[in-house]
Protein backbone atom coordinates (compact mmCIF):
# COMPACT_ATOMS: atom_id res chain seq x y z
CA UNK A 1 0.00 0.00 0.00
CA UNK A 2 1.39 3.38 -0.95
CA UNK A 3 1.28 6.59 1.01
CA UNK A 4 -2.04 8.19 0.12
CA UNK A 5 -5.63 7.16 -0.27
CA UNK A 6 -6.08 3.67 -1.71
CA UNK A 7 -9.28 1.94 -2.75
CA UNK A 8 -10.39 -1.51 -1.73
CA UNK A 9 -13.64 -3.37 -1.33
CA UNK A 10 -14.55 -3.29 2.34
CA UNK A 11 -18.24 -4.11 2.02
CA UNK A 12 -18.03 -7.89 2.48
CA UNK A 13 -20.33 -9.32 5.11
CA UNK A 14 -18.88 -11.30 7.95
CA UNK A 15 -18.72 -14.98 7.14
CA UNK A 16 -20.80 -17.53 8.94
CA UNK A 17 -24.43 -18.26 9.41
CA UNK A 18 -26.71 -18.19 12.39
CA UNK A 19 -29.08 -20.75 13.97
CA UNK A 20 -32.63 -19.49 14.02
CA UNK A 21 -33.58 -21.20 17.27
CA UNK A 22 -36.60 -23.10 15.82
CA UNK A 23 -37.13 -26.79 16.55
CA UNK A 24 -38.14 -28.41 13.26
CA UNK A 25 -37.77 -32.02 14.39
CA UNK A 26 -40.64 -34.45 14.09
CA UNK A 27 -40.86 -34.92 17.87
CA UNK A 28 -41.43 -31.23 18.60
CA UNK A 29 -44.07 -30.46 21.18
CA UNK A 30 -47.62 -30.32 19.77
CA UNK A 31 -48.26 -26.92 21.34
CA UNK A 32 -45.49 -25.46 19.23
CA UNK A 33 -47.31 -26.22 16.00
CA UNK A 34 -49.88 -24.10 14.22
CA UNK A 35 -52.64 -26.32 12.84
CA UNK A 36 -50.33 -29.33 13.10
CA UNK A 37 -48.15 -28.19 10.20
CA UNK A 38 -45.65 -25.54 11.32
CA UNK A 39 -44.01 -24.67 14.65
CA UNK A 40 -45.03 -21.55 16.53
CA UNK A 41 -42.76 -18.59 15.76
CA UNK A 42 -40.32 -17.81 18.53
CA UNK A 43 -40.04 -14.40 20.15
CA UNK A 44 -36.79 -13.80 18.30
CA UNK A 45 -38.36 -14.64 14.93
CA UNK A 46 -41.22 -12.22 15.60
CA UNK A 47 -38.74 -9.47 16.55
CA UNK A 48 -36.70 -10.11 13.41
CA UNK A 49 -39.82 -10.01 11.23
CA UNK A 50 -40.91 -6.74 12.81
CA UNK A 51 -37.44 -5.25 12.40
CA UNK A 52 -37.18 -6.06 8.70
CA UNK A 53 -40.82 -5.48 7.70
CA UNK A 54 -41.64 -2.51 5.48
CA UNK A 55 -45.16 -2.54 4.05
CA UNK A 56 -45.79 -0.21 1.16
CA UNK A 57 -48.71 2.24 1.29
CA UNK A 58 -50.21 2.46 -2.20
CA UNK A 59 -50.99 5.80 -3.78
CA UNK A 60 -48.41 7.87 -1.88
CA UNK A 61 -45.53 7.52 -4.31
CA UNK A 62 -43.88 10.62 -5.77
CA UNK A 63 -42.22 8.53 -8.50
CA UNK A 64 -43.15 9.15 -12.12
CA UNK A 65 -44.08 5.49 -12.33
CA UNK A 66 -46.02 4.12 -9.39
CA UNK A 67 -45.00 0.54 -8.64
CA UNK A 68 -48.25 -1.16 -7.68
CA UNK A 69 -47.58 -4.82 -8.47
CA UNK A 70 -45.28 -5.39 -5.46
CA UNK A 71 -46.19 -5.51 -1.77
CA UNK A 72 -42.87 -4.23 -0.55
CA UNK A 73 -40.79 -1.42 -1.90
CA UNK A 74 -37.02 -1.19 -1.74
CA UNK A 75 -35.62 1.47 0.56
CA UNK A 76 -33.41 4.18 -0.82
CA UNK A 77 -30.34 3.45 1.28
CA UNK A 78 -27.93 6.15 2.35
CA UNK A 79 -24.92 6.08 0.01
CA UNK A 80 -21.69 6.31 1.96
CA UNK A 81 -17.94 6.48 1.42
CA UNK A 82 -15.70 5.05 4.13
CA UNK A 83 -12.38 6.63 5.01
CA UNK A 84 -9.77 5.51 7.53
CA UNK A 85 -6.24 6.28 8.65
CA UNK A 86 -3.75 3.42 8.91
CA UNK A 87 -1.31 4.38 11.67
CA UNK A 88 0.02 1.05 12.94
CA UNK A 89 -0.18 -2.68 12.43
CA UNK A 90 -0.20 -4.74 9.27
CA UNK A 91 -2.11 -4.10 6.07
CA UNK A 92 -4.36 -7.09 6.84
CA UNK A 93 -5.31 -5.51 10.15
CA UNK A 94 -6.13 -2.20 8.44
CA UNK A 95 -8.22 -3.99 5.81
CA UNK A 96 -10.10 -5.92 8.51
CA UNK A 97 -10.87 -2.68 10.35
CA UNK A 98 -12.33 -1.13 7.19
CA UNK A 99 -14.30 -4.30 6.43
CA UNK A 100 -15.80 -4.11 9.90
CA UNK A 101 -16.68 -0.45 9.36
CA UNK A 102 -18.43 -1.44 6.13
CA UNK A 103 -20.42 -4.11 8.02
CA UNK A 104 -21.39 -1.50 10.61
CA UNK A 105 -22.52 0.89 7.89
CA UNK A 106 -24.64 -1.78 6.22
CA UNK A 107 -26.18 -2.76 9.54
CA UNK A 108 -27.15 0.89 10.05
CA UNK A 109 -28.94 0.86 6.67
CA UNK A 110 -26.34 2.32 4.30
CA UNK A 111 -24.97 1.34 0.92
CA UNK A 112 -21.17 1.36 0.86
CA UNK A 113 -19.79 2.76 -2.41
CA UNK A 114 -16.08 3.16 -1.73
CA UNK A 115 -13.62 2.38 1.07
CA UNK A 116 -10.59 4.66 1.27
CA UNK A 117 -7.61 4.37 3.57
CA UNK A 118 -4.53 6.56 4.05
CA UNK A 119 -1.16 5.58 5.49
CA UNK A 120 0.18 8.18 7.88
CA UNK A 121 1.83 8.39 11.31
CA UNK A 122 -1.21 9.87 13.07
CA UNK A 123 -4.54 11.41 12.09
CA UNK A 124 -4.38 15.03 10.99
CA UNK A 125 -5.57 17.26 13.88
CA UNK A 126 -7.44 19.56 11.48
CA UNK A 127 -9.24 17.36 8.94
CA UNK A 128 -8.34 13.79 10.06
CA UNK A 129 -6.77 12.93 6.69
CA UNK A 130 -5.07 16.22 5.75
CA UNK A 131 -6.24 19.07 3.55
CA UNK A 132 -4.87 17.61 0.31
CA UNK A 133 -6.42 14.21 0.84
CA UNK A 134 -9.66 15.85 1.89
CA UNK A 135 -9.83 17.47 -1.57
CA UNK A 136 -9.24 14.04 -3.14
CA UNK A 137 -12.02 12.66 -0.95
CA UNK A 138 -14.30 15.43 -2.23
CA UNK A 139 -13.62 14.28 -5.80
CA UNK A 140 -14.47 10.68 -4.87
CA UNK A 141 -17.72 11.83 -3.24
CA UNK A 142 -18.69 13.77 -6.36
CA UNK A 143 -17.79 10.89 -8.65
CA UNK A 144 -19.68 8.25 -6.70
CA UNK A 145 -22.70 10.36 -5.79
CA UNK A 146 -22.33 9.66 -2.08
CA UNK A 147 -24.23 11.72 0.46
CA UNK A 148 -22.31 10.68 3.62
CA UNK A 149 -18.70 10.12 4.66
CA UNK A 150 -17.99 7.76 7.57
CA UNK A 151 -14.58 7.96 9.27
CA UNK A 152 -13.04 4.94 10.99
CA UNK A 153 -12.26 6.67 14.28
CA UNK A 154 -13.67 9.14 16.78
CA UNK A 155 -13.30 12.66 15.38
CA UNK A 156 -13.14 15.82 17.43
CA UNK A 157 -15.83 18.47 16.86
CA UNK A 158 -13.27 20.62 15.00
CA UNK A 159 -12.31 17.75 12.69
CA UNK A 160 -15.94 17.02 11.88
CA UNK A 161 -16.65 20.65 11.03
CA UNK A 162 -13.50 21.13 8.96
CA UNK A 163 -13.97 17.92 6.96
CA UNK A 164 -17.63 18.71 6.27
CA UNK A 165 -16.65 22.11 4.88
CA UNK A 166 -14.30 20.44 2.40
CA UNK A 167 -16.36 17.43 1.24
CA UNK A 168 -19.68 19.34 1.49
CA UNK A 169 -21.66 16.28 2.61
CA UNK A 170 -22.55 14.89 6.01
CA UNK A 171 -19.57 13.48 7.94
CA UNK A 172 -19.93 11.09 10.90
CA UNK A 173 -17.40 9.02 12.79
CA UNK A 174 -17.30 5.44 14.01
CA UNK A 175 -18.77 6.33 17.40
CA UNK A 176 -21.82 8.05 15.91
CA UNK A 177 -22.36 5.07 13.60
CA UNK A 178 -22.35 2.56 16.47
CA UNK A 179 -24.67 4.78 18.50
CA UNK A 180 -27.06 4.90 15.55
CA UNK A 181 -27.13 1.08 15.36
CA UNK A 182 -27.79 0.85 19.09
CA UNK A 183 -30.64 3.36 18.75
CA UNK A 184 -32.23 1.22 16.01
CA UNK A 185 -31.94 -2.09 17.88
CA UNK A 186 -32.81 -1.05 21.44
CA UNK A 187 -36.14 -2.56 22.44
CA UNK A 188 -36.45 -2.52 26.24
CA UNK A 189 -37.09 0.58 28.33
CA UNK A 190 -33.67 0.29 29.97
CA UNK A 191 -31.90 -0.23 26.65
CA UNK A 192 -33.54 2.83 25.11
CA UNK A 193 -32.62 4.96 28.11
CA UNK A 194 -29.01 3.76 28.00
CA UNK A 195 -28.71 4.53 24.29
CA UNK A 196 -30.29 7.97 24.72
CA UNK A 197 -27.82 8.79 27.50
CA UNK A 198 -24.86 7.66 25.39
CA UNK A 199 -26.04 9.74 22.41
CA UNK A 200 -26.43 12.86 24.55
CA UNK A 201 -22.98 12.42 26.08
CA UNK A 202 -21.58 12.18 22.56
CA UNK A 203 -23.54 15.11 21.12
CA UNK A 204 -23.09 17.58 23.99
CA UNK A 205 -19.55 18.74 23.05
CA UNK A 206 -20.44 18.59 19.35
CA UNK A 207 -23.53 20.77 19.53
CA UNK A 208 -23.36 23.59 17.03
CA UNK A 209 -25.69 25.79 15.03
CA UNK A 210 -25.98 27.01 11.49
CA UNK A 211 -24.67 30.54 11.08
CA UNK A 212 -25.95 32.67 13.93
CA UNK A 213 -29.12 30.72 14.61
CA UNK A 214 -27.66 29.31 17.81
CA UNK A 215 -26.11 32.59 18.96
CA UNK A 216 -29.29 34.53 19.69
CA UNK A 217 -29.30 36.20 23.07
CA UNK A 218 -32.20 37.30 25.20
CA UNK A 219 -31.97 39.09 28.52
CA UNK A 220 -35.03 38.74 30.67
CA UNK A 221 -38.26 38.54 28.68
CA UNK A 222 -37.24 40.29 25.49
CA UNK A 223 -33.53 41.04 25.44
CA UNK A 224 -32.65 44.71 26.05
CA UNK A 225 -36.34 45.71 26.18
CA UNK A 226 -37.22 43.61 29.20
CA UNK A 227 -37.46 46.56 31.55
CA UNK A 228 -35.60 47.62 34.63
CA UNK A 229 -33.63 44.77 36.20
CA UNK A 230 -34.20 42.47 33.23
CA UNK A 231 -31.68 43.84 30.74
CA UNK A 232 -28.45 42.06 29.91
CA UNK A 233 -26.80 39.66 27.49
CA UNK A 234 -28.87 36.73 28.70
CA UNK A 235 -28.32 33.18 27.57
CA UNK A 236 -27.45 32.17 24.01
CA UNK A 237 -29.55 29.57 22.22
CA UNK A 238 -26.73 27.03 22.23
CA UNK A 239 -26.25 27.47 25.98
CA UNK A 240 -29.96 26.90 26.50
CA UNK A 241 -29.85 23.68 24.48
CA UNK A 242 -26.78 22.46 26.36
CA UNK A 243 -28.49 23.12 29.69
CA UNK A 244 -31.59 21.21 28.58
CA UNK A 245 -29.44 18.29 27.41
CA UNK A 246 -27.65 18.17 30.78
CA UNK A 247 -30.99 18.19 32.59
CA UNK A 248 -32.24 15.36 30.38
CA UNK A 249 -29.02 13.40 30.98
CA UNK A 250 -29.41 13.78 34.75
CA UNK A 251 -32.98 12.48 34.52
CA UNK A 252 -31.89 9.49 32.42
CA UNK A 253 -29.14 8.63 34.91
CA UNK A 254 -31.71 8.59 37.72
CA UNK A 255 -34.02 6.34 35.69
CA UNK A 256 -31.18 3.95 34.86
CA UNK A 257 -30.19 3.76 38.53
CA UNK A 258 -33.77 2.86 39.43
CA UNK A 259 -33.88 0.19 36.72
CA UNK A 260 -30.50 -1.10 37.91
CA UNK A 261 -32.03 -1.68 41.34
CA UNK A 262 -34.69 -3.91 39.80
CA UNK A 263 -32.04 -5.76 37.78
CA UNK A 264 -29.91 -6.28 40.90
CA UNK A 265 -32.94 -7.67 42.72
CA UNK A 266 -33.58 -10.23 39.99
CA UNK A 267 -29.87 -11.12 39.92
CA UNK A 268 -29.83 -11.64 43.70
CA UNK A 269 -32.81 -13.96 43.43
CA UNK A 270 -30.99 -16.06 40.83
CA UNK A 271 -27.89 -16.11 43.02
CA UNK A 272 -29.79 -17.14 46.14
CA UNK A 273 -31.41 -20.02 44.25
CA UNK A 274 -28.04 -21.80 44.15
CA UNK A 275 -28.21 -22.39 40.39
CA UNK A 276 -24.87 -21.73 38.62
CA UNK A 277 -24.85 -18.67 36.35
CA UNK A 278 -23.05 -18.60 33.00
CA UNK A 279 -22.63 -15.28 31.17
CA UNK A 280 -22.20 -15.57 27.40
CA UNK A 281 -19.84 -12.82 26.25
CA UNK A 282 -18.05 -12.18 22.99
CA UNK A 283 -17.54 -10.01 19.94
CA UNK A 284 -20.56 -8.75 18.08
CA UNK A 285 -21.95 -11.20 15.52
CA UNK A 286 -19.82 -14.02 16.95
CA UNK A 287 -22.96 -16.13 17.39
CA UNK A 288 -23.72 -15.66 21.11
CA UNK A 289 -27.50 -15.73 20.65
CA UNK A 290 -27.24 -18.72 18.32
CA UNK A 291 -25.17 -20.59 20.89
CA UNK A 292 -27.69 -19.74 23.60
CA UNK A 293 -30.49 -21.11 21.44
CA UNK A 294 -28.51 -24.29 20.84
CA UNK A 295 -27.78 -24.78 24.55
CA UNK A 296 -31.17 -23.83 25.99
CA UNK A 297 -33.63 -24.37 23.14
CA UNK A 298 -34.87 -20.78 23.52
CA UNK A 299 -35.93 -18.61 20.62
CA UNK A 300 -34.03 -15.36 21.22
CA UNK A 301 -33.48 -13.03 18.29
CA UNK A 302 -30.78 -14.16 15.86
CA UNK A 303 -29.64 -12.04 12.91
CA UNK A 304 -26.49 -11.99 10.79
CA UNK A 305 -25.77 -8.37 11.70
CA UNK A 306 -23.62 -6.42 14.11
CA UNK A 307 -25.21 -5.61 17.48
CA UNK A 308 -28.41 -7.46 16.57
CA UNK A 309 -29.29 -7.95 20.26
CA UNK A 310 -28.60 -5.40 23.00
CA UNK A 311 -30.76 -6.39 25.96
CA UNK A 312 -29.44 -9.21 28.17
CA UNK A 313 -31.60 -12.32 28.03
CA UNK A 314 -31.58 -15.02 30.73
CA UNK A 315 -32.70 -18.61 30.15
CA UNK A 316 -32.53 -21.72 32.31
CA UNK A 317 -31.29 -25.04 30.94
CA UNK A 318 -30.41 -28.49 32.25
CA UNK A 319 -27.11 -30.22 31.51
CA UNK A 320 -26.78 -33.94 30.86
CA UNK A 321 -25.81 -34.64 34.48
CA UNK A 322 -29.07 -33.09 35.70
CA UNK A 323 -27.47 -29.84 36.85
CA UNK A 324 -29.55 -26.73 36.17
CA UNK A 325 -27.70 -23.72 34.73
CA UNK A 326 -28.79 -20.15 34.06
CA UNK A 327 -27.38 -18.69 30.81
CA UNK A 328 -27.32 -14.93 30.24
CA UNK A 329 -26.77 -13.52 26.74
CA UNK A 330 -25.01 -10.14 27.00
CA UNK A 331 -24.43 -7.25 24.61
CA UNK A 332 -21.66 -7.77 22.07
CA UNK A 333 -18.37 -5.92 21.96
CA UNK A 334 -16.37 -4.36 19.15
CA UNK A 335 -12.94 -2.87 18.64
CA UNK A 336 -12.76 0.69 19.97
CA UNK A 337 -16.14 0.41 21.68
CA UNK A 338 -17.26 3.99 22.41
CA UNK A 339 -16.64 5.07 25.99
CA UNK A 340 -20.14 6.53 26.16
CA UNK A 341 -21.66 3.11 25.53
CA UNK A 342 -19.50 1.39 28.14
CA UNK A 343 -20.59 3.95 30.74
CA UNK A 344 -24.26 3.91 29.76
CA UNK A 345 -24.45 0.10 29.63
CA UNK A 346 -22.56 -0.32 32.90
CA UNK A 347 -25.55 -1.87 34.68
CA UNK A 348 -26.05 -4.34 31.82
CA UNK A 349 -22.35 -5.26 31.65
CA UNK A 350 -22.38 -5.97 35.39
CA UNK A 351 -24.07 -9.28 34.53
CA UNK A 352 -20.56 -10.68 33.99
CA UNK A 353 -19.41 -9.80 37.53
CA UNK A 354 -21.93 -12.05 39.26
CA UNK A 355 -21.47 -15.01 36.92
CA UNK A 356 -19.87 -18.27 38.00
CA UNK A 357 -18.42 -18.77 34.51
CA UNK A 358 -17.80 -16.60 31.43
CA UNK A 359 -18.53 -18.38 28.16
CA UNK A 360 -16.39 -16.35 25.73
CA UNK A 361 -17.65 -16.89 22.17
CA UNK A 362 -15.18 -16.21 19.33
CA UNK A 363 -16.01 -16.00 15.62
CA UNK A 364 -13.74 -18.64 14.07
CA UNK A 365 -14.42 -17.34 10.55
CA UNK A 366 -13.09 -13.87 11.37
CA UNK A 367 -9.77 -12.85 9.83
CA UNK A 368 -8.32 -11.78 13.20
CA UNK A 369 -9.89 -13.83 16.02
CA UNK A 370 -7.08 -12.90 18.43
CA UNK A 371 -8.03 -9.22 18.03
CA UNK A 372 -11.63 -10.10 18.91
CA UNK A 373 -10.53 -11.85 22.10
CA UNK A 374 -8.33 -8.92 23.08
CA UNK A 375 -11.11 -6.35 22.53
CA UNK A 376 -13.61 -8.32 24.63
CA UNK A 377 -11.20 -8.97 27.48
CA UNK A 378 -10.26 -5.29 27.72
CA UNK A 379 -13.87 -4.22 28.35
CA UNK A 380 -14.64 -7.11 30.70
CA UNK A 381 -11.46 -6.43 32.71
CA UNK A 382 -12.44 -2.77 33.17
CA UNK A 383 -15.94 -3.69 34.36
CA UNK A 384 -14.69 -6.33 36.80
CA UNK A 385 -11.96 -4.02 38.13
CA UNK A 386 -14.49 -1.29 38.94
CA UNK A 387 -16.88 -3.74 40.60
CA UNK A 388 -14.14 -4.98 42.94
CA UNK A 389 -15.25 -8.63 42.63
CA UNK A 390 -12.99 -11.57 41.74
CA UNK A 391 -12.85 -12.37 38.04
CA UNK A 392 -14.95 -15.42 37.08
CA UNK A 393 -13.19 -18.21 35.19
CA UNK A 394 -13.42 -18.10 31.40
CA UNK A 395 -14.10 -20.80 28.84
CA UNK A 396 -13.32 -19.99 25.21
CA UNK A 397 -15.76 -21.28 22.58
CA UNK A 398 -14.84 -20.91 18.91
CA UNK A 399 -18.06 -20.73 16.88
CA UNK A 400 -18.84 -20.96 13.14
CA UNK A 401 -16.33 -23.75 12.47
CA UNK A 402 -18.56 -24.81 9.57
CA UNK A 403 -17.36 -21.65 7.75
CA UNK A 404 -13.64 -22.28 8.40
CA UNK A 405 -11.40 -24.34 6.12
CA UNK A 406 -9.41 -27.28 7.50
CA UNK A 407 -6.02 -25.55 7.49
CA UNK A 408 -7.28 -22.49 9.35
CA UNK A 409 -9.19 -24.67 11.82
CA UNK A 410 -6.01 -26.60 12.61
CA UNK A 411 -4.17 -23.32 13.20
CA UNK A 412 -6.92 -22.10 15.54
CA UNK A 413 -6.83 -25.32 17.55
CA UNK A 414 -3.10 -24.85 18.08
CA UNK A 415 -3.48 -21.13 18.86
CA UNK A 416 -6.41 -21.50 21.28
CA UNK A 417 -5.51 -24.60 23.22
CA UNK A 418 -8.20 -25.60 25.68
CA UNK A 419 -11.01 -23.93 23.74
CA UNK A 420 -14.13 -25.72 22.55
CA UNK A 421 -14.92 -25.64 18.81
CA UNK A 422 -18.58 -25.66 17.83
CA UNK A 423 -21.04 -24.68 15.12
CA UNK A 424 -24.21 -23.35 16.68
CA UNK A 425 -25.86 -23.36 13.25
CA UNK A 426 -25.29 -27.07 12.54
CA UNK A 427 -25.06 -28.28 16.13
CA UNK A 428 -21.50 -29.54 15.76
CA UNK A 429 -19.68 -29.82 19.08
CA UNK A 430 -22.67 -28.76 21.23
CA UNK A 431 -22.78 -32.07 23.13
CA UNK A 432 -19.06 -31.85 23.85
CA UNK A 433 -19.53 -28.29 25.07
CA UNK A 434 -22.30 -29.42 27.42
CA UNK A 435 -19.98 -32.05 28.90
CA UNK A 436 -17.24 -29.47 29.28
CA UNK A 437 -19.63 -27.08 31.04
CA UNK A 438 -20.67 -29.80 33.47
CA UNK A 439 -17.01 -30.54 34.18
CA UNK A 440 -16.03 -26.89 34.70
CA UNK A 441 -19.06 -26.02 36.83
CA UNK A 442 -18.55 -29.15 38.88
CA UNK A 443 -15.00 -28.04 39.62
CA UNK A 444 -16.31 -24.73 40.94
CA UNK A 445 -18.45 -26.41 43.61
CA UNK A 446 -17.58 -26.31 47.30
CA UNK A 447 -17.08 -29.42 49.40
CA UNK A 448 -19.25 -29.26 52.54
CA UNK A 449 -20.00 -31.34 55.60
CA UNK A 450 -23.16 -30.22 57.39
CA UNK A 451 -25.57 -31.46 60.01
CA UNK A 452 -29.03 -30.28 58.99
CA UNK A 453 -31.90 -30.34 61.49
CA UNK A 454 -34.98 -32.21 60.37
CA UNK A 455 -36.86 -28.92 60.21
CA UNK A 456 -34.67 -27.75 57.30
CA UNK A 457 -35.84 -30.19 54.71
CA UNK A 458 -35.82 -27.34 52.18
CA UNK A 459 -32.03 -27.10 52.38
CA UNK A 460 -31.67 -30.85 52.00
CA UNK A 461 -33.86 -30.71 48.92
CA UNK A 462 -31.67 -27.96 47.45
CA UNK A 463 -28.56 -30.08 48.07
CA UNK A 464 -30.18 -32.97 46.20
CA UNK A 465 -31.26 -30.67 43.34
CA UNK A 466 -28.18 -28.47 42.91
CA UNK A 467 -25.33 -30.48 44.41
CA UNK A 468 -23.77 -33.91 44.43
CA UNK A 469 -24.10 -35.94 47.64
CA UNK A 470 -21.14 -38.13 48.51
CA UNK A 471 -22.63 -39.58 51.69
CA UNK A 472 -25.55 -38.96 54.04
CA UNK A 473 -26.78 -40.45 57.29
CA UNK A 474 -29.65 -39.81 59.68
CA UNK A 475 -28.81 -39.08 63.29
CA UNK A 476 -30.78 -38.08 66.33
CA UNK A 477 -30.20 -34.34 65.85
CA UNK A 478 -30.56 -34.25 62.08
CA UNK A 479 -29.20 -35.40 58.73
CA UNK A 480 -25.45 -35.48 58.28
CA UNK A 481 -24.53 -34.71 54.64
CA UNK A 482 -21.18 -34.66 52.88
CA UNK A 483 -21.54 -33.16 49.38
CA UNK A 484 -20.33 -30.69 46.77
CA UNK A 485 -22.61 -27.72 46.20
CA UNK A 486 -22.46 -24.30 44.42
CA UNK A 487 -20.95 -21.32 46.22
CA UNK A 488 -24.29 -19.59 46.87
CA UNK A 489 -25.76 -22.73 48.46
CA UNK A 490 -22.63 -23.27 50.53
CA UNK A 491 -23.07 -19.79 52.00
CA UNK A 492 -26.65 -20.66 53.03
CA UNK A 493 -25.39 -23.87 54.68
CA UNK A 494 -22.52 -22.25 56.56
CA UNK A 495 -24.38 -22.05 59.89
CA UNK A 496 -24.92 -25.83 59.83
CA UNK A 497 -21.30 -26.69 59.05
CA UNK A 498 -20.05 -29.78 60.87
CA UNK A 499 -16.45 -30.80 61.49
CA UNK A 500 -15.08 -27.48 60.30
CA UNK A 501 -16.38 -24.42 58.50
CA UNK A 502 -17.56 -24.33 54.94
CA UNK A 503 -14.67 -23.27 52.73
CA UNK A 504 -14.00 -22.83 49.09
CA UNK A 505 -13.57 -19.35 47.66
CA UNK A 506 -14.05 -18.83 43.95
CA UNK A 507 -10.86 -20.01 42.23
CA UNK A 508 -8.81 -17.61 40.21
CA UNK A 509 -9.29 -17.82 36.44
Amino acid sequence: MTNGIDLFDGADDEAGTEYDGTDLSSDAEPDRRRGGWAPEPTAGELQLEERSALRRVAGLSTELTDITEVEYRQLRLERVVLVGVWTEGSAARADASMAELAALAETAGSEVLEALIQRRDRPDPATYIGSGKAEELRAVVLGSGADTVICDGELTPAQLTALEKVVKVKVIDRTALILDIFAQHATSREGKAQVALAQMEYMLPRLRGWGESMSRQAGGRAGSNGGVGLRGPGETKIETDRRRIRERMAKLRREIREMKTARDTMRSRRTSSGIPSVAIIGYTNAGKSSLMNALTGSGVLVQDALFATLDPTTRRAELDDGREVVFTDTVGFVRHLPTQLVEAFRSTLEEVTGADLLLHVVDGSDALPAEQIKAVREVVTDVIRESGTPAPPELLVVNKIDAVDTVELTRLRALLAGAEFVSAHKGTGIDTLRDRLAEVLGGLDVEISVLLPYTRGDLLARIHADGRIDSSSHEESGTRVHARVPHSLAAALSEYAHAGTVTGDRPAP
